[in-house]
């Protein structure tokens, strides 16, 4: 059963059914073997400045010898901070990150002096929604859309350097919005330094570095000292803290893992604040992400029910065959679950 504290979207959950699990299957999240841990792994990497994103993902595939690796958000090249990293069937997960806020810290040059009360004041009209059109270098199409900016604060004043601190909505670029703080003061202004720092429900005290990463896992490997590495890499429930979760029956599991969409006997418990629409993270009993979902009906009609489709799936994590199979097939190519 859940226990483990470190993951608080499994407390306080709504119990629907009980039910137990067979400890012969799967793995507690904080208690994966390394080589299980290196297939549902999360690495908050903190990017240095000159190589991409892209190639920094390289090296860490390189570093801890896995086949595949991604990225979440992509940071310049000249920028620093958190890169957040998914390792194997982790990689499936990385969008949930899109939902949660990212800070920024940003040195500004402004290209003509001006009073310290008038900066205040301008950088202050840029709390809340903004217009924002992607920068010409971008890789996104450059249509202009709205982004909300829910912090932002001037750390810091040295001549016409100015320190910035950004909380901002995911898909912010903070060049253009330090290009727009510039126009609207009359002087201009052009970002010279970045680094990010948080990412959703990843921050600082998360990152590790490349080298440090390196060594851990030269350690597990020569000497089988594991405390280092493992510290290193979270597994990939740590980043769905702030999505309401779902847990099911072990026998719903491997059905679910080959596209079975999750019917109400499945579920054994779930958050008390579902509503239809809503995404969920959908978790066996020992808190092992099995997949992400849409809500189809809110947790007050499923308490009240003993039938039908409860959740629709969005993207599967879980690798088949983790649990035994405890379904049927019908003669389409639909599967039913036996729970």
């Amino acid at each position: 059963m859940i226990q483990d504290e470190q993951l608080p979207q499994l407390c306080n959950l709504l119990s629907i059914d009980d039910d137990v699990t067979d400890e012969r299957y799967g793995h507690s999240p904080f208690s994966r073997p390394i080589d299980v841990l290196l297939s549902y792994g999360l690495i908050a990497l903190d990017k240095p400045a000159g190589p991409t994103s892209h190639e920094v993902v390289a090296w860490v595939k390189r570093i801890l010898a896995v086949e595949s690796a991604g990225h979440s958000g992509t940071l310049d090249p000249p920028t620093t901070g958190l890169l957040p990293i998914g390792l194997g069937e982790a990689t499936k997960a990385l969008t949930v990150l899109l939902l949660g806020p990212k800070e920024y810290y940003a040195i500004a040059r402004l290209h003509a002096s001006m009073p310290s009360k008038t900066i205040h004041d301008v950088i202050s009209q840029f709390k809340g929604y903004i217009y924002q059109r992607p920068p010409q270098r971008s890789s996104v199409k450059r249509e202009v859309r709205i982004r909300r900016i829910y912090e932002l604060d001037v750390v810091e004043e040295h001549g016409r350097l100015i320190l910035l601190r950004v909380l901002c909505q995911a898909g912010t670029y903070v060049r253009k919005l330090i290009y727009d703080i510039g126009e609207v003061l009359g002087s201009g202004a052009t970002m010279v330094e970045l680094r990010r720092t948080r990412v959703s429900m990843l921050g600082e005290a998360d990152m590790v570095r490349l080298h440090d990463l390196y060594d851990a896992y030269m350690l597990w490997k020569e000497k089988g000292e594991e405390g280092k590495l493992r510290s290193m890499i979270k597994p990939i429930e740590h980043a769905l803290k702030h999505v309401k979760a779902v847990v099911v029956r072990d026998s719903a599991v491997d059905s679910i893992c080959h596209g079975a969409q999750l019917a109400v006997p499945g579920v054994v418990r779930l958050s008390k604040d579902i509503s239809r629409g809503d995404l969920v993270g959908i978790y066996t009993l020992k808190g092992e992400l099995v997949a992400l979902a849409e809500a189809m009906m809110s947790t007050d009609e499923l308490s009240k029910t003993d039938k039908g489709i409860a959740f629709t799936l969005k993207r599967v994590i879980m690798k088949p065959n983790t649990y035994p199979k405890a379904w049927k097939s019908s003669k389409g190519s639909r599967y039913e679950q036996k729970v």
